[in-house]
């Protein structure tokens, strides 16, 4: 078969319209393009019209004259030998015709044919399409353009014709409009010409130079900005970085000379900043238009020269490292762009975005350590001056950086005062510095000289601040609510925003780092700084915390992520590196008294409602980060932190078996409440207790609090959910299966549980009730591989609980072999015998005719008996084998 002609595809073209138009109503009213699709493959069916569409005959013409001849080939074929079909055998006749047609080739050819050609043809109409609407738009651009398109060049111009197309000699004239000694209006004009121009065109022509410094003379002029701003916006997206630089840096020096002439003052006293007025709104536009091609720009630099993002990098720091000589009148402060940047982008997403990449990371710290390393000073000066005033607030209440702002419910949405400003840069300093130190490079910037302070403030040093400012905020200050970010049209920023979760964030960072860590947090100092207020409650000592309970919380989400690593371990366990009770002691001793304190509920300083069970649970969950070690469990040892705690889980139980049922109709949302925190906390307990079996020592402690089946009860419900041990841990409770597995006590509660029984029913489900592709055992056995992944895990696990003799003496000692005269079908063994029985001891023809898969499964039994690896297992389980058989004879 032909393909289609030019002539035919250009035939379809117009059928294939009129038939879009003819249903145009039904298609257009669909709520979607899968409701779209649908309507149009059941158009036959829905449509009375459907055969009279010239595009639906023309379709079956075209099948007719391609597969005709096919067709009563197939029908003379069957119907061979005089047998004519009547009633339901000639249904079966054209099913037979029809298959044997859609299996010939001249049906294949006809179908790839059509698919092509209609390919071609959509892609037609939609090429068409886009042109017809490209044209509506450049007649509109025309018609609003009439009134100054003479000005520009000849009326019969290519340029008053479409805006594809502009020559040198119009650019030039409209570079000579655009001269700051011409009339408003006329520059007006021009720019709007401007806009209407390719920019590709505009930026290579010979007058680019003197048109740009036109442009940024007139960014200065309100009436003219917007126009200039479009034109710079439009120039971004659609020019190569090549040339897009230079408007770039010209829009930092026009910003940067802005705020040099006009010296905005900033607020004081009960002053405030304006967003909307002329100049900070002007300012403002310049600076989000700079914020936005900074974010998109890291995108597409890595393929330019560097020359063109070090360009665009050193503007930057060099605008935001501006500042004013001297002050407008003595003491008062002005105005600097890093405030206006602080307010569009308030957490430095064009810092974070620049430092990730090696190729501009690079960069950036370069210049920041030989020419701009007063941004960074700037930065840590303001979380200093942070902390600092807050510390002078807590005695002076009068102090105006600290007082209680305003109402966030009060409509205030384009109004900031000098604590806003001042704490919009905090937030963006705070989110500079600590992107800057996750870096080694960035930590080499440190030591850093600091105004008014004796001596340079090093890494350690800000650590330590940071931990302060997270101490005395521990939740969000109600004036960050009315900080908003004027780039989402002044919409109220997150909770987020607060001191405790941005240091919080810089915190987690770092513990997740090993070599940020060791700089910057594995120091005595932090360590004393982090335990500071856990020593004050333990001593009794009067502190400047406004919420305890809340600051204490915070800082064992750090303790846990520190000690959760083998130095911030031993910086615990083995360093005397914080003052308690008069001498120098360690941070694990801290720790673990301030935790049995919390257990006992012991703690005057707090108030009832500050010692929670979630205070409690984080603290107990850092000395779990240090008992599930062998070393650290040496040094807790003596404190009888697993009585403690089982003291509390037998305490919570028998208070939660006391909460009375609910009764129906009663009203029971406080008691509903009440026995859900119960359990939660139940359940805190017993993975606390469970965890003391991660070491041989401390599985023997567990077992001393009477609480292992329990514990192991509950590790057997989370095992079953594949949930993993904690968030520091992040293996799942197979690991700690195998801990439990080894004494008979742990053994005995694992089979308690009902543990034993799950991993033998499923390994018997991959046995015998698997699909064919899971089969026991591969083509080739190796000693190493027993057996296939879809069993490997009940396997694994079987073994492990089988590792030792006291836990096969436990499972095994004592017990025969059912050995049955008759076994069910669908009969499933339920415990480590029943196994053995059916698997290894075959030696009737019931048990093997109970098998599904006799060969594998037994081939399976023997090899899971004579495992390499368990050499000993398997010789003490051929011994029970053996004494269980010959009991069962006499």
């Amino acid at each position: 078969m032909s393909q289609l002609s030019a002539d035919e595809e250009v035939q379809l073209q117009t059928l294939l319209t009129k038939l879009l138009r003819s249903i145009n109503d039904k298609i257009s009213g669909a709520p979607s393009t899968k409701c779209a699709e649908e309507i149009l493959l059941h158009l036959e069916e829905t449509d009375k019209n459907f055969y009279n569409y010239e595009f639906v005959r023309y379709l079956r013409q075209h099948v007719d004259g391609s597969l005709g001849t096919v067709v009563e080939d197939e029908i003379q074929n069957l119907t061979r030998g005089g047998h004519h079909a009547v009633g339901s055998g000639h249904d079966t006749l054209i099913h037979a015709v029809t298959q044997r047609t859609r299996d010939s080739a001249q049906y294949h050819q006809m179908i790839q044919t059509l698919k092509n050609t209609m390919m071609v043809v959509v892609e037609s109409l939609i090429n068409k399409f886009e042109e017809n609407q490209l044209g509506k738009e450049e007649m509109e651009r025309r018609q609003s353009n009439s009134q100054y398109a003479d000005n520009c060049s000849d009326s019969d111009s290519s340029f008053n014709q479409s805006y594809a197309f502009i020559r040198q000699e119009q650019l030039q004239v409209l570079a000579e409009k655009l001269d700051s000694s011409k009339p408003k209006e006329v520059r007006r004009e021009a720019l709007q010409a401007l806009c209407c121009a390719p920019p590709p065109d505009v930026l290579s022509c010979e007058s680019w130079s003197t048109m740009l410094r036109n442009l940024c003379a007139a960014l200065t002029e309100p009436d003219l900005s917007e126009n200039v701003l479009q034109f710079f916006a439009k120039s971004f997206s659609l020019s190569p970085l090549s040339v897009t630089r230079e408007i770039y840096t010209s829009l930092a020096k026009s910003v940067e000379s802005g705020f040099l002439s006009q010296r905005l003052s900033f607020p004081t006293g009960s002053a405030t900043v304006d967003v909307n007025s002329p100049q900070i709104s002007l300012l403002l536009k310049q600076i989000r238009l700079m914020n936005d091609f900074q974010k998109e720009v890291t995108t597409f630099w890595i393929r330019h020269p560097e020359k063109y993002m070090e360009e665009i990098i050193e503007s930057t720091f060099s605008l935001l490292s501006f500042h004013h000589q001297h002050g407008l009148t003595g003491t008062e402060k002005t105005l600097e762009p890093v405030y206006l940047f602080s307010l569009l982008d308030i957490k430095a997403t064009w810092f974070k975005k620049w430092m990730h990449g090696y190729y501009s990371r690079t960069v950036v710290l370069r210049l920041l350590q030989k020419k701009y390393k007063t941004l960074i000073v700037a930065a840590l000066q303001q979380c200093l001056h942070y902390s600092e005033s807050f510390e002078r607030g807590t005695s002076e209440s009068t102090d105006s950086h600290v007082e209680e702002p305003n109402d966030p419910g009060l409509p205030q949405t384009s109004v900031y005062t000098r604590k806003e400003l001042e704490y919009a840069f905090f937030v963006h300093s705070l989110c500079v510095l600590g992107k800057l130190i996750i870096y080694t490079n960035g930590r080499k910037l440190f030591p850093i000289k600091i105004r008014k302070h004796k001596d340079p403030i090093t890494l350690t040093d800000l650590i330590v601040i940071l931990i302060n400012i997270m101490c005395r905020q521990p939740h969000p200050l109600s004036s960050d609510t009315s900080l908003t970010d004027v780039s989402h049209a002044l919409q109220p920023v997150e909770g987020s925003l607060s001191p405790s979760c941005l240091v919080m964030e810089v915190l987690r960072m770092l513990c997740e780092r090993t070599e940020c860590a060791a700089d910057c947090l594995y120091q005595t100092p932090v360590i004393e700084a982090l335990l500071a207020p856990v020593v004050a409650l333990l001593s009794a000592q009067p502190t400047t915390m406004g919420k305890p309970a809340a600051t204490q919380i915070l800082i064992a989400d750090i303790l846990a992520r520190i000690a959760n690593t083998d130095r911030g371990l031993a910086l615990f366990l083995y360093e005397k590196n914080l003052v308690g009770h008069g001498e120098r002691t360690f941070a694990a001793h801290i720790i673990v008294q301030f935790t049995l304190r919390l257990l006992n509920e012991a703690m005057p300083s707090l108030s009832e409602s500050d010692v929670s069970h979630t205070l409690c649970g984080a603290f107990i969950f850092v000395c779990q980060q240090m008992y599930n070690t062998c070393e650290g469990l040496q040094v807790l040892q003596t404190y009888g932190l697993h009585k403690a705690i089982a003291a509390a889980w037998k305490k919570t139980s028998s208070l939660s078996e006391r909460i009375p049922t609910p009764v129906p109709g009663a009203c029971t949302g406080r008691s509903t409440q009440e026995t859900a925190n119960m359990l939660v906390w139940e359940e805190t307990l017993l993975g606390s207790l469970l965890n003391f079996a991660a070491t041989p020592k401390g599985l023997l402690l567990l077992q001393q609090t009477g609480a292992i089946n329990e514990c192991v009860s509950y590790m057997f419900s989370r095992f079953t959910k594949k949930l993993q041990v904690s968030r520091c841990e992040k293996f799942g409770y197979g690991v700690m299966v195998t801990q439990v597995a080894v004494t008979a006590p742990g053994v005995a509660a694992l089979h308690s549980s009902g543990f034993v029984r799950s991993l033998v029913v499923e390994l018997w489900s991959a046995l015998e009730c698997g699909s064919d592709d899971a089969r026991v055992v591969h083509p080739r056995p190796t000693p190493m591989d027993p057996i296939d992944r879809s069993c490997f895990k009940s396997f694994l696990s079987l073994v492990n609980l089988l590792s030792s003799s006291l836990s096969v003496w436990e499972l095994l000692g004592r017990q025969s072999l059912a050995n049955k005269s008759e076994y069910t079908l669908r009969e499933m063994p339920t415990s480590i015998p029943d196994l053995i029985d059916r698997l290894i001891a075959v030696n009737s023809d019931v048990k093997i005719h109970s098998l599904f898969h006799y060969e594998q499964s037994h081939t399976f039994g023997l090899r899971f008996l004579n495992h390499n690896s368990f050499s000993f297992f398997g010789v003490l389980l051929t011994h029970c084998v053996s004494a269980c058989q010959s009991a069962h004879s006499h």
